[in-house]
């Protein structure tokens, strides 16, 4: 038989270059966890050199300073404000605590040192924080240990641990380079001999049709003679193509209904151009910078103008865009931004009470916004949204007494559940309507 020579000689190819792609595959695979593994030892290894309760300290300052301080200040360059690098063998410790601390106080009470500092940076306002002794310690500990050339993206030996881990990425990322095209290659392979094993066919079905008288079994097989016409006009094929129409109809209708209301990636075009990704992402600003009242109020306010000039006062004034805050200033004119997150006046919403008491991370709720140039709405902000979150969120109960005897009785209700938003009533209509 004609078709049962074709497929047994084509068989022992074909099952060569699946065994082929599978193999590679695999290599793939093993070669990426191979990786993960090695990355996972150098990073292990980095981290157990920083042992030491100095270390421990200047970690610690590592975290406050680029939260708090790198806007303003660099290590080995003026920024805003001064270079930090040897501040504590020119300042005494006591004095350095006092500034951090609320250097508008040190300012008006006369303090010459403290004065000469304001008036040689265009008496530029540093703001006030509420830091301990040991936080501001811990980051004088972490400026005074710095790496030399280091910047602030980079605490007590970072230098070194960046540039294995900078190294064994570059290697991973060199061989899953090289494992990529020789996939690619792989499968356009395969694809070219596919083309080309139906080329051979056709020309083949040609050859016999022309110049060989075929037994009636072979010209079965090399001329089929199904109607595929008459299958398409049954009832059975013409019922489920009905019942299919049908059901996305139906489906469609449902989330175009569902979505009404809802905002979800909503990016409008702001009248200045303003990068979360650049000044979040890239420069570390934490969010309560500017968004002053977010773990106090509840709101996040939009920060104002003069927010923006702590810093643009000194950098990047000849922008176009940084020329439109000017403007907004000289002119007394608040700027018009566009708000994204609109809840409805049905729902009450506290933002204090999620991100400072919940302890909430911005990221939950207004997604990967260190990542976004164009801020959008993320989440879709529904009710059945937040309804889920409370029932799915712990509360944390330790050291408050508020919540003893609501746990004694979630306890004893002999619940293996954890207590949940929704155990305090985070489900109760009036939580959020009232």
């Amino acid at each position: 038989m004609i078709s049962c020579t074709l497929r047994m000689k084509y068989k022992p190819l074909f099952s060569f270059l699946i065994a082929l792609f599978l193999t590679f595959t695999a290599y793939a695979q093993g070669g990426e966890q191979a990786n993960v593994g090695k990355e996972g030892v150098t990073a292990g290894a980095v981290e157990a050199q920083a042992g030491g309760a100095d270390a421990a300290l200047a970690s610690a300052g590592d975290a406050l300073f680029k939260n708090n301080c790198a806007s303003c200040h660099a290590l080995d360059e003026e920024v805003v404000g001064p270079a930090l690098r040897g501040i504590t063998q020119k300042r005494p410790e006591a004095w350095l605590i006092s500034w951090i601390r609320n250097s508008s106080k040190m300012v008006q009470s006369g303090d010459k040192e403290a004065v000469a500092i304001f008036n040689q940076y265009n008496k530029q306002q540093m703001p006030s924080f509420a830091f301990s002794d040991d936080e501001i310690k811990s980051i004088l500990a972490y400026i005074k240990t710095a790496p030399a050339g280091g910047s602030t993206e980079g605490g007590p030996g970072a230098e070194g641990g960046a540039g294995v881990a900078q190294a064994t990425s570059g290697d991973a990322g060199e061989v899953g380079k090289y494992l990529d095209l020789l996939l690619v290659i792989l499968v356009v392979v395969l694809i070219v001999m596919v083309v080309t094993l139906l080329i051979i066919a056709t020309v083949l079905k040609n050859y016999l049709n022309k110049n060989r008288q075929l037994a009636p079994e072979d010209e079965e097989l090399v001329n089929p003679k199904a109607d595929y016409m008459s299958v398409l006009k049954t009832p059975v094929v013409k019922g489920l193509a009905i019942t299919i129409f049908i059901l996305a109809l139906l489906n469609l209708s449902w989330n175009k209904a569902m979505s009404i209301g809802i905002q979800q990636n909503y990016q409008p075009k702001q009248p200045i151009a303003f990068s979360h990704k650049l000044h979040a992402g890239d420069h570390k600003i934490d969010c309560n910078y500017c968004h002053t009242s977010v773990y106090k109020s509840k709101n996040a306010n939009i920060p104002s103008a003069n927010i923006c000039m702590n810093c643009h006062s000194q950098i990047k004034k000849e922008s176009p865009e940084i020329k439109k805050i000017y403007a907004a200033l000289e002119n007394n004119r608040p700027i018009q931004w566009v708000r994204i997150h609109n809840l409805p006046d049905l729902a009450y919403f506290n933002h204090s009470q999620h991100t400072k008491v919940g302890g909430v991370e911005c990221q939950t709720c207004h997604g990967p916004i260190e990542t976004m140039d164009v801020v959008y709405q993320y989440s879709p902000l529904t009710m059945g949204w937040c309804i889920n979150c409370h029932r799915e969120t712990p509360l944390n109960t330790q050291g408050n007494a508020y919540y003893d005897n609501l746990v004694k009785l979630h306890e004893g209700q002999d619940s293996k559940a954890p207590f949940t938003v929704v155990s305090n009533g985070g489900a109760e209509c009036s939580k959020c309507h009232y």
